[in-house]
């Protein structure tokens, strides 16, 4: 009988060759990787660089010198001082000595501002509510794992598609064009682009839940019904919850926007104050608008931790 101690140089040989196939197996992949990376680098640069020449970012056109002159210059540098001039005209002129005052006279129109802020908030509510209700329903037969046969996905992947593509700006003028200026507009453009939206985060967290549950339900019987609701509910009322509170943060801002389209809310203010070019309004209207989007996602996060501590301790 042989042994390794016949063969000194054996088992040192094999260790050495698997080690070298090993390097240079590894070689092989980061040369690969980094082929890869460049090959996607390069796309990624050149896709950038021609969508900034159709965006006009390399454009270079006439601009007015401070001493009358015209004079060619890179649209970049040549615009920047004028958005610099655009926001001190929205600033106010305010003094220690007369800051009461002055800010009295940079918010005098808070009482209709502040209407019009509860109108906003309150599009923004109806609006999410019925995006819920919506994306909670179609959720469950637009995911892959859950739809009852493939006509049923197809359908309400492509309804959910449509109602989420169109901008709530678009529905809200189509809206206004059908049942006229007001708030009702406003309530049914955003919600209607809500529901496309919170289907489509709805129905991403329905594929990734666990199946063992819903098989459960269907051993015992169930049908497909039950299984959403005993088998598939209980996993995703959590994410549901947290995607409903941001949905609402992002509602109330697109809500003081449709009313430019004479939607209701905050935006016909901003229509107002930019077409009488009252600037010092539109600074106004950005900080009401800034302080309430704060507060709703500080009490939103404040709300989400809650529920997901009392999801954790049940």
């Amino acid at each position: 009988m042989t042994s390794t101690a016949d063969f000194p140089h054996a088992a040192p040989s094999a260790g050495a060759g698997a080690i070298a196939a090993f390097e240079r197996d590894y070689a092989e992949t980061r040369r690969q990787a980094r082929i890869a990376w460049g090959v996607g680098t390069a796309i990624f640069l050149i896709v950038f660089a021609v969508t900034a020449w159709l965006g006009d970012f390399f454009k270079v056109t006439q601009v007015t010198l401070t001493d009358g002159s015209r004079e060619w210059r890179w649209i970049i540098p040549a615009g920047l001082p004028r958005l610099g001039e655009y926001i001190a005209q929205t600033l106010p002129s305010l003094a220690w000595d007369t800051l009461g005052r002055d800010i009295g006279e940079w918010f005098w129109r808070w009482q209709t501002w502040l209407k019009l802020l509860v109108e906003t908030i309150l599009i923004a509510f109806m609006a999410t509510t019925f995006g819920v209700v919506g994306g909670f329903l179609l959720s469950f037969p637009a995911a892959r794992n859950l739809a009852p046969n493939r006509w049923v996905l197809w359908i309400c992947r492509r309804y959910l598609e449509i109602a989420r593509t169109v901008p709530e700006l678009v529905w809200a003028l189509i809206f206004v064009f059908c049942f006229s200026v007001g708030p009702m507009a406003g309530v049914l453009a955003v919600g209607l682009h809500s529901t496309g939206a919170l289907g489509k985060l709805y129905s991403e967290v329905n594929e990734n839940i666990d199946m063992r549950p819903l098989e459960g339900v269907t051993a015992a019987g169930g049908s497909w019904f039950d299984k959403i609701r005993y088998g598939a509910v209980p996993q995703v009322l959590p994410n549901i919850i947290s995607y409903t509170l941001l949905r609402f943060e992002i509602n109330v801002r697109a809500s003081s926007i449709i009313g430019y389209v004479g939607a209701g809310g905050l935006g016909q203010e901003i229509r107002t104050a930019m077409s009488f070019q009252e600037y010092t309004d539109l600074s106004a209207l950005f900080l009401i608008i800034f302080a309430t989007v704060a507060l709703i996602d500080y009490l939103s996060e404040k709300l989400r931790h809650r529920i997901i501590d009392m999801e954790a301790g049940r």
